[in-house]
């Protein structure tokens, strides 16, 4: 990680497809690791999570969606506990996987 920059969890729960999918892909373009179905996970620097954010709040309804921008330091992702299935194997990167070691 640069020194500019966050590790970021997005966590989402959008009821409609079309919405949801654009979330997903929005992620992606940040380059945002998908590490389960509605969760992402990578580092940003402040002017890509004001991006992501400001596009987030276009998308969503507010009334019936949500999505959760949670920055955390590297020590703090070590201190994690990950129970059972964790994350999806086939969804999480080898650079993702770095962090967990």
């Amino acid at each position: 990680m640069k020194g500019n920059e966050k590790l970021v969890w997005v966590i989402y729960d959008i009821v409609d497809n079309k919405t949801r999918s654009k979330i997903a892909q929005t992620c992606k373009n940040k380059g945002l690791y998908r590490v389960q179905k509605s969760a992402f996970l990578g580092t940003l620097n402040r002017n890509q999570l004001d991006e992501l954010k400001t596009i987030f709040k276009d998308l969503i309804n507010k009334d019936k969606d949500s999505v959760y921008i949670f920055p955390m330091c590297e020590d703090d992702f070590r201190g994690v506990i990950l129970l059972g299935q964790a994350f999806d194997e086939e969804l999480v990167s080898d650079e993702v996987k770095s962090f967990l070691v």
